[in-house]
């Protein structure tokens, strides 16, 4: 027997490495930026433990690290739920069935298709100033990867080109659209009007009112990202994957936005 036996490789071992690679980066994706990033290295760490005392024979060690990850499978569901439903959404999503070229979609070379541009950013948050300086309510939501049509349904579909004055218009507190979110994706509105789901966290504190907590809802359901504004602060907020992102100025919430879309 050849002592080098075991470094021949197939074409199926191949295939195997790169289908485990793929899932790696999407649930690292998926977790990026959260709080379940921390779980989710500490159950690698974990796993990595078991299989090198399983290698050393160290039984009593091996076999309670063996007991904990079957029993603790159960447990992740429910410590991930949010990150399962959204790969599950993911996997569903209209957007990757019909997506022509697979690889721009796992967007390793930063190519994602039609992000908002630097201007149409600038321009939103432009609006977005102006109606926190007026005390305007608003909730608008920008659609990534995950496909937002299941609450686009909710609301009023429209093909509405992005710009400052829209967003005024729209959000105006007599106007026949102020009600509910708008839905952004590449630069176009796509549905106003439209009702969120609302989080069931609780520790979101007093201070934040209803639109808030349609967002986080939103976030947490899927990759997209939120701006808030207050009708009674006159603060701007922004969410993603359930949390508020802080930001010193507009200018820096202009970049992370910009990063968001691209990543």
């Amino acid at each position: 027997m050849n002592r080098f036996d075991f470094l021949e490789i197939t074409f199926i071992d191949v295939l195997d490495i790169l289908l485990v690679a793929v899932l790696l980066f999407y649930l690292y994706r998926l977790v990026k930026g959260t709080v379940a990033i921390n779980i989710f290295v500490g159950i690698v760490i974990i796993y990595l433990i078991y299989k090198l005392t399983d290698a050393l024979h160290m039984d009593v060690l091996s076999n309670i690290l063996g007991n904990f990850i079957s029993v603790g499978f159960f447990a992740l569901i429910v410590v991930f739920q949010q990150e399962i439903r959204k790969f599950l959404l993911l996997i569903g999503s209209t957007n990757f069935a019909t997506r022509r070229n697979v690889m721009r979609y796992f967007n390793f070379l930063n190519q994602r298709q039609a992000p908002l541009s630097t201007l149409k950013v600038a321009a939103l948050l432009r609006a977005c100033q102006s109606m926190a300086e007026d005390r305007t309510g608003a909730i608008i939501v920008l659609e990534r990867s995950n496909s937002l049509d299941f609450l686009k349904s909710t609301g009023e579909a429209s093909k509405i080109e992005l710009s400052q004055n829209i967003l005024a218009s729209i959000f105006f507190k007599n106007g026949p659209l102020h009600d509910g979110a708008i839905i952004v994706k590449n630069n176009t509105i796509t549905a106003t009007r439209v009702i969120l789901p609302v989080s069931e966290t609780t520790d979101i504190p007093s201070r934040y009112g209803l639109r808030h907590r349609a967002a986080l809802g939103v976030s947490e359901k899927t990759d997209a990202v939120v701006l808030v504004i207050s009708e009674q602060t006159g603060s701007v907020s922004y969410i993603k994957d359930g949390a508020f992102v802080p930001f010193a100025d507009l200018e820096e919430l202009k970049r992370v936005i910009q990063s968001d879309l691209v990543n």
